[in-house]
């Protein structure tokens, strides 16, 4: 679709660019959609280094260099989102609009020690079976589900020791931003979304209604229609 804008989708944790392909195809239409799992999840290997977001980050500009698109508007979901706005900070030419979905900006040493006890693969196994077969076929070619949680274990905990996106550094992004956020989300609160769009220079708020956390609960037309108005 020549003069059509490039978007490119970034997966949460623990999760892999193939969770948003009902999105990518009802955004489609009008944009050019790129996808890619992060080092160490889904289909990409671990390139023998801890998780942290800037290293995600690098991800999407090798991406974006190797599909060779300029500036590029940026939907992020959960982590994706936090990603999304690290590469604003660090490469602001690489890009033009971001949208998060779910994203959780505020971490603290007792919040990410919280979350990451979450993240232990025998528990997980115990209480839903389901969810750990599908983490293991998902991450199967990325060495392994066990080492994906222990892996995002530590990069949330690195977040609540040294927190990157803090309201000083979030009113440096130029961009505009929209913050979405579901009102039935159980990770980040829309009280939370709002001070997070209230400390971008440029930053917007978008309430879903019922809508919980998983991207596979979220109503894609309804997020479809949220990003094509802002990101035109």
């Amino acid at each position: 679709m020549p003069g059509s804008p490039d978007l490119v989708l970034l997966h949460g944790a623990l999760g892999a660019g193939s969770q948003l392909d009902a999105l990518a195809a009802a955004l489609s239409p009008w944009c050019r959609v790129h996808q890619l799992d992060f080092e160490g999840h889904g289909g990409a290997p671990p390139r023998g280094r801890p998780f942290r977001m800037r290293h995600f980050a690098e991800n999407v500009v090798e991406r974006l260099d190797a599909v060779r698109v300029g500036p590029a508007h940026l939907f992020g979901y959960s982590m994706g989102g936090y990603v999304a706005l690290q590469l604003a900070l660090e490469h602001p030419e690489r890009v033009e609009r971001v949208a998060t979905l779910g994203t959780k900006f505020r971490w603290a040493p007792e919040t990410a020690a919280r979350e990451a006890g979450r993240l232990d693969p025998s528990a997980i196994r115990a209480r839903v079976p389901q969810f750990a077969d599908a983490l293991a076929a998902r991450h199967e070619r990325a060495g392994g589900w066990e080492a994906v949680l222990a892996r995002t274990a530590d990069l949330l905990r690195d977040l609540g020791e040294r927190p990157l996106l803090t309201d000083a550094a979030l009113a440096r992004v130029a961009q505009p931003v929209r913050v979405i956020v579901g009102d039935r989300d159980a990770t980040v609160t829309v009280d939370e979304s709002t001070a997070v769009a209230d400390a971008l220079e440029r930053g917007s708020l978008t309430v879903l209604p019922d809508t919980p956390h998983p991207i596979e609960r979220v109503d894609v037309a309804a997020l479809a229609a949220v990003l094509a108005e802002f990101l035109r």
